[in-house]
């Protein structure tokens, strides 16, 4: 027979697992990606296939986008962490229900915050390496090759934590079927997607499943966030 769980909290954990909480972590770090990505798109960033010489370009042009986008991303890694990790707590809390699933979200949000310093911190290089460079050197083309891998393989890291999420907060009975399903559907065009990781790096359409399943995980997050804050 399963031990029983010992649910009992401490004041500040039972203040940290409040469903509040949670929900205002989810909807900040929902917006606070939407800034970070809408930065770099209004600037015209370079799709992974294309020209290094227009990769060097953009970025000896747009550092300031660069430097508000990584900004956001130095906000965006500790949101991430608190969500996952109280959204585990407030699981136990409610009982355990799901608590399986919230816990490869939180290892996967861990992972997944792993990847996104390493994609920032090439994206960095390659701006403060494009100021004084005229024309690609193989160095800079490299670090611009890693910084696309890097990000492909993010996709089904997210993936794995979208599901995590959506099927933890649908069994804790914190959310409606839909947004099971809204997470299932996401969550596995996300790993579609990274299933092609080389292609997406190279440039491929392939992209755009990520980006539908990105577009689901933010829907998601504004949903539960304003859910879990009327809680």
């Amino acid at each position: 027979m399963r031990p029983p769980q010992n649910t009992a909290t401490t004041p500040a954990r039972s203040w940290f697992v409040r469903g509040p909480l949670v929900g205002a972590a989810a909807i900040v770090f929902a917006v606070s990606v939407a800034i970070e990505n809408a930065a770099l798109a209004a600037t015209g960033a370079p799709a992974f296939g294309a020209p290094i010489e227009d990769v060097l370009a953009y970025y000896a042009a747009n550092r300031d986008s660069v430097a508000i986008a990584s900004g956001q991303v130095a906000l965006n890694l500790p949101l991430l962490l608190v969500f996952v990790t109280a959204l585990h707590g407030l699981v136990e809390r409610r009982g355990g229900a799901g608590a399986d699933w919230s816990r490869l979200a939180v290892a996967a949000g861990a992972t997944l915050a792993a990847i996104f310093v390493l994609v920032n911190v090439l994206q960095i290089g390659l701006a403060l390496a494009a100021g004084g460079l005229t024309e690609p050197t193989p160095a800079f083309e490299l670090v611009w090759q890693v910084h696309a891998a890097a990000f492909a393989l993010s996709l089904p890291t997210l993936g794995t934590t979208f599901i995590g999420v959506a099927l933890a907060t649908h069994a804790s009975g914190l959310t409606p079927a839909w947004q099971r399903l809204l997470g299932l559907m996401g969550g596995c065009l996300l790993l579609a997607a990274g299933l092609g990781n080389l292609a997406i790096a190279d440039g491929s359409a392939l992209i755009f499943v990520g980006l539908l399943g990105f577009v689901a995980w933010l829907v998601w997050l504004l949903a539960v966030g304003v859910r879990l804050v009327r809680s």
